[in-house]
């Protein structure tokens, strides 16, 4: 059974994707953790000590799963500039992550198929 595309983008490691799903897949985690974020500091607004407990546990998950994600976003696009994924690991270093996650929005990928895959923007 194939997975489905979504949680291939955002959690597969395999395959090859575009400067422009990188750069929306990144930037939906972003809001995602922006909007905890928010949530949170609106509970700790109206000291709402249960609500602000909530927010925290939920952010500590968009955080670990967001990262995750970001991990696997540039795994998927380093594999379409021609590179092994092991470099994703930059993703998880405070300061590298942005620098690397501008480089990667703007390095082309490989014309055509290579060792990653055939196409971008596809399952494996």
């Amino acid at each position: 059974m194939n997975q489905a595309p979504i949680l291939w983008l955002f959690f597969g490691l395999k395959g090859r994707i575009s400067r422009v799903a990188f750069l929306l897949g990144g930037l939906l985690m972003t809001v995602v953790t922006l909007f905890v974020l928010y949530r949170m500091s609106a509970a700790d607004a109206i000291e709402a000590g249960d609500a602000l407990e909530f927010w925290n546990t939920v952010l500590s998950v968009v955080v670990f799963v967001s990262l995750w994600c970001q991990a696997a976003l540039a795994a998927k696009r380093l594999h379409d500039i021609g590179r092994p994924g092991i470099f994703a690991i930059a993703m998880f270093v405070p300061l590298v992550n942005f620098i690397a996650f501008v480089a990667l929005c703007l390095i082309p990928g490989e014309p055509g198929p290579n060792k990653y895959g055939a196409v971008t923007n596809a399952p494996n």
